[in-house]
């Protein structure tokens, strides 16, 4: 009885806990695409606000590793309390940012960051599902450009249906793509 017991706890345990099992990295060489060669690669796109030049602006790229675990999941990434996209499993998209102080975090308002945009640079935020108890919950990490860089090549830009700004967000599937 005791034994039946310890089975019965040890498989509810092993059914509770599939990301820690099944949890496995998808390694990609992909590159992000190089701009459209019909137009200017310093031309801005029509839908992003001109209130300072592009050189002036920070970008801030968002990734997520492509996972097995929680690939169901679409958390939403917000700035500034704006809703800028619902992040796709193995995707990322690109910010354009004024200079200053900006707010950055997820849907569940649990974790997120703070940055003071400098203008010209690139930043990287690492957006990672943890596991909860009925569904998995995102995980925003502000990353060194280095392994920022490294893993932003391993991904594909955002689709454009999962864009819900697209007047920060320039840079997914279809818009603006990140220069090599």
């Amino acid at each position: 009885m005791k034994t039946l017991a310890r089975l019965t706890l040890l498989a509810t345990f092993a059914l509770a806990c599939p990301v820690c099992l099944f949890a496995q990295e998808q390694a990609t060489t992909q590159k992000p695409a190089a701009p459209e060669a019909s137009k200017p690669a310093d031309a801005a796109p029509a839908d992003v606000p001109q209130t300072a030049s592009q050189d002036q602006k920070a970008i801030l790229y968002f990734y997520r590793i492509k996972q097995f675990s929680g690939s169901a999941l679409e958390p939403s990434v917000f700035c500034d309390e704006k809703e800028l996209a619902r992040m796709d499993n193995g995707r990322y998209f690109g910010v354009r940012l004024d200079p200053g102080k900006h707010t950055c975090r997820m849907g569940d308002k649990q974790t997120g960051f703070e940055i003071d945009a400098k203008p010209g640079q690139e930043y990287y935020a690492k957006v990672s599902l943890e596991a909860g108890l009925w569904k998995g919950h995102g995980r925003l990490t502000l990353i060194q450009p280095e392994q920022g860089a490294f893993e932003l090549k391993k991904v594909k830009p955002l689709g454009a249906d999962k864009v819900k700004d697209r007047t920060l967000v320039t840079v997914y599937e279809g818009g603006e793509q990140k220069k090599q």
